[in-house]
Parts: structure tokens; sequence; C-alpha cells
């Protein structure tokens, strides 16, 4: 085989498996909702043990009535934790006497941590998500697309290979 055929087909075979990642990768966001889950990225270490930073959970809506201790939900903490962002930590406590509001009163706490988180709290909604599933590592692919810096490297690299092969392209024609 020559160099050029040799190249061609190194190229075709690299593309394909690009090809095929990118499909996968969308299949785990997008399937997914199709059978009414919601995704989410874990991006702190506090359920370690159970999943890592980087795996991607999948969430299934269910009425607040439904959860029980053991059941990892994600969540925004209440104002006074000065946490802003949501987390997702399993429910080691629900007390059936409503509070003031009249919600069931929730605790939870990350599988890695070792106290139980320090604020209980009431859930808004009628509906909250629970964790259904895991595929760990996917996420990493979110965190890092999350820098600038590898977005528009992730998008400038392949439009900077399709630029070049046209130019190229365009010389041999230009020759010809």
């Amino acid at each position: 085989m020559s160099p050029t055929k040799t190249t061609r087909a190194i190229g075709s075979t690299l593309i394909a498996v690009a090809v095929a990642c990118a499909i996968a990768l969308v299949g785990l966001m997008l399937v997914p909702s199709l059978f009414g889950l919601d995704r989410y990225v874990i991006t702190g270490g506090s359920m370690s043990g159970t999943f890592e930073k980087g795996t991607v959970v999948y969430e299934r809506q269910v009425p607040v009535a439904d959860l029980q201790v053991g059941d990892i939900i994600t969540y925004v903490p209440p104002q006074e934790s000065g946490i802003d962002e949501p987390v997702t930590h399993r429910i080691v406590s629900i007390d059936d006497r409503t509070d003031a509001e009249g919600g069931r009163v929730l605790r939870t706490k990350g599988d890695a941590n070792d106290s139980i988180d320090p604020w209980t709290f009431t859930l808004a909604s009628a509906v909250q998500p629970r964790v259904e599933g895991w595929v760990p590592a996917v996420g990493w692919v979110f965190i890092l697309l999350s820098m600038s810096g590898v977005r528009m490297l992730s998008i400038g690299l392949p439009a900077a290979l399709i630029g070049l092969m046209f130019m190229r392209d365009l010389v041999r024609a230009l020759r010809s």
C-alpha cells in the first residue's frame, strides 16, 4: 500500500472512531430523555464510593411523598447553607411531621462525607428528581467542555483541519 493510501486509511479510521464516539455520547445524553429521565454530571466528591466525579447520573421526577430514606436526590440546599449549586446526596431521614410550610422535613448526607448535612429542608415542588442510575466517567467530557479553552480547541481544531483539507484540494485542483 502506498503512503498516500495508508494515510487515507488511517484518516478514515480515525474519523469513523470519532463519529462512533460522538454518536454514543449523544445517545447517552438524549435517549434517556425519551424515557423521562433527566441527567446531571457529578462535579464534586461527596458521593465518592457510590459514584465519582465525572459520573453522569440519570434521574426521574417522582412525587415527594414517594421519597424514602436511602434515595439519592439532587436539590439546591437551603439558602442559609451558603451553597447555591445543586447537590446530589442520599436521604438519611424524613420527618413526616410537616413544617410551617406543610412539607416533609428531609436530611441528607454525601456518602463520602463523615457527617450528615448540617441543614434540614423541605422541597418546594410536589415532584423531585431521584437518581435511577448512572454511567461512570462520561461526564468528564462535559466538565472539560465547560472550560472555554477546551471548548474553543474542540471546535477550532476540526474546523482548521477541514480548512486545511479544503485548501489542499483547492491547490491540487488549480494545478491540474
